[in-house]
């Protein structure tokens, strides 16, 4: 096929925008010769069951699911019943990115608690976690947190941990979207299990697409005596994929000699960079509206200015009014990259 598209066009709009991990795409062409088993009974989601329990505890049970807001649907609906609603921040994807899913699918009514760093404590959702006999309201039934967070903050699993005692005290479970759970893993420096299993999550949204994957998450159930139903409800909420080897395949080989780890690593390594270049810049009318911890930088500049700069990078804007954007690295960002981008901004700003 002819390639369509400019392979030297660079932005850092998303870490979507990324291709696949080569060595992922070696991957899906070692799955692809003859026949398997359809419907996950085939040799890689099996072997991925087993690498998922390595790293996340015996109890794991593992579902390969098609993208990250079907996990997320998927897996809140299979912790909180039809009266129940899900406690989260204000600005998570579950709330604002994901078109109305959780409710228009699976049912589930959001109760959005505004954070000043995109994270969840008990104490913010205590201001929602009542009315739990009521009938006249949804009854607060799952915490839903994101790591890392929308806005590039990271939960420490000290953190975590406070959260889901919280939750369990009043009998909610606990779950965590995490499509940038590379990302925060690899800035964290600890395993996976750490802040998920050991701090007490019980149902985990497991992300690749954003670390090198192509249409490839998974729905990790930490606690399978509070999700009983997720094998049919994957399948009721059409994320059932038939020839899933390609979906373990992709999985797997993030787990392969570090790969996933060593991408989300130099994702962040590359915001840092950038981060960095622009501090020491120190640019007129240009600040920042969070800490850089994963491979997201929140930047305040003029409009005008990132209006300027983005007719050579794409990127957006996360609060025009408040003049902040967002500038987002992936796996496959350089430092050549970075460096270009530092002096597009630093040309715009000192014009």
């Amino acid at each position: 096929m002819t390639t369509l598209h400019d392979r030297g066009l660079r932005g850092f709009a998303s870490d979507n925008y990324a291709g696949v991990h080569p060595e992922v795409l070696r991957a899906l062409a070692d799955a692809n010769d003859g026949h398997q088993i359809s419907y996950g009974e085939d040799q890689y989601t099996e072997r991925l069951s087993e690498v998922m329990r390595e790293q996340f505890g015996e109890r794991a049970e593992t579902f390969p699911v098609f993208n990250g807001t079907g996990a997320n649907v998927t897996a809140l609906t299979s912790v909180v019943p039809r009266w129940g609603s899900v406690i989260a921040t204000g600005n998570s994807h579950i709330h604002v990115d994901e078109g109305g899913a959780p409710e228009k699918v699976g049912g589930l009514k959001l109760l959005v608690v505004p954070t000043p760093d995109g994270k969840l404590t008990p104490d913010l959702v205590a201001t929602q976690a009542y009315g739990f006999d009521d009938e006249h309201r949804a009854r607060p039934s799952a915490v839903s947190i994101t790591q890392s967070t929308e806005v590039g903050t990271l939960y420490t699993p000290a953190e975590i941990r406070a959260l889901a005692d919280s939750a369990h005290a009043h009998d909610m479970a606990v779950h965590l979207d995490g499509a940038r759970i590379w990302n925060a893993a690899a800035a964290l420096g600890v395993p996976f299990r750490e802040f998920t299993t050991d701090a007490g999550v019980d149902v985990l949204s497991f992300g690749g697409t954003k670390n090198g994957l192509i249409g490839a998450e998974a729905v990790v159930v930490l606690d399978p005596d509070r999700a009983p139903g997720l094998i049919r409800l994957r399948k009721t909420f059409m994320q059932l994929g038939s020839k899933m080897r390609f979906q373990s395949a992709q999985l797997l080989a993030l787990f392969e000699g570090g790969l996933g780890l060593a991408s989300a690593a130099h994702a962040n390594a590359m915001a840092s960079r950038l981060r960095g270049a622009l501090d020491e810049l120190a640019l007129p009318g240009l600040s920042f509206a969070y800490e850089t911890r994963a491979n997201a930088v929140f930047a305040v500049l003029p409009n005008d200015a990132a209006d300027r700069i983005r007719e050579r990078y794409r990127f957006y804007d996360w609060d025009r009014a408040a003049g902040q954007v967002r500038w987002m690295t992936s796996f496959d960002t350089t430092e050549a990259d970075i460096d270009a981008f530092v002096e597009a901004i630093r040309e715009e700003l000192t014009r």
